[in-house]
C-alpha cells in the first residue's frame, strides 16, 4: 500500500517520543480510537483524503475531533499537516498499535465461539494459549454460530480448532474414506 513505508516511520518516530515522555500506553489509546473512528466514519475518511480541503483545516478538525487526545498525538497533526501527509493517518494508527504489541511482547488472540464466550471458556482458552505463547495475550472473542459449539483459536498464524462443526466434518471423512 502506497504511503506504508512512511507510516511506520511516523509510527516509529512517535512511539519513541511517547515513550521518552511515559505516555505511550495512552498514545496507543488515542491511535486506536483515531483508527475505528476513521473507519467507521466515512465522511471522515473522506474529509482526511479530499485534495480540495486545505491541510490547516483539515488539522483543526482533527483537533477538535479528537480533542481529548495527547500532545503528542496533536503533534502528529501538525507533523502531518506540515508535511501535507493526513492521508496515511490512520495507516499511522494502526502500525504504532503493532509497534507498541511487539514492544510490550503483547500478542492478540481471537476466539471464535458460537456464543458470547464464558469466563470458564476463557481460563481454558488462556491455558491453550499459554502452550504455545509467553507473550501478554488479550482476547477478542467473535461470536459465529455456524461452529455449533467449541471454539477457534488464532494467536498470531497458529490456528486451534476446537469447533463441533471441525470435528464433525473431520467424522464425515473418516467416514467416507
Amino acid at each position: 500500500m502506497r504511503g506504508s513505508r512512511a507510516a511506520v516511520r511516523y509510527a516509529k518516530a512517535i512511539l519513541e517520543m511517547a515513550q521518552a515522555s511515559n505516555v505511550a500506553e495512552q498514545v496507543n489509546g488515542d491511535m486506536a480510537l483515531i483508527a475505528s473512528t476513521i473507519k467507521e466514519n466515512s465522511e471522515l475518511n473522506s474529509f482526511i483524503n479530499s485534495p480540495t480541503i486545505k491541510a490547516e483545516v483539515k488539522e483543526g478538525a482533527l483537533n477538535e475531533v479528537f480533542a481529548s487526545t495527547q500532545n503528542i498525538t496533536k503533534g502528529l497533526f501538525r507533523l502531518l499537516l506540515e508535511n501535507k501527509r493526513f492521508g496515511i493517518l490512520s495507516l499511522i494508527a494502526v502500525e504504532y498499535a503493532r509497534q507498541f504489541d511487539v514492544a510490550n511482547d503483547i500478542e492478540h488472540a481471537t476466539v471464535t465461539t458460537a456464543f458470547p464466550i464464558t469466563a470458564e471458556l476463557e481460563a481454558k482458552v488462556m491455558a491453550k494459549i499459554k502452550e504455545f505463547s509467553d507473550k501478554k495475550i488479550t482476547i477478542k472473542n467473535v461470536v459465529d454460530q455456524s461452529i455449533i459449539g467449541g471454539f477457534i483459536l488464532r494467536v498470531g498464524d497458529k490456528q486451534f480448532n476446537a469447533s463441533v462443526a471441525n470435528r464433525l466434518l473431520t467424522l464425515k471423512r473418516e467416514l467416507s474414506n
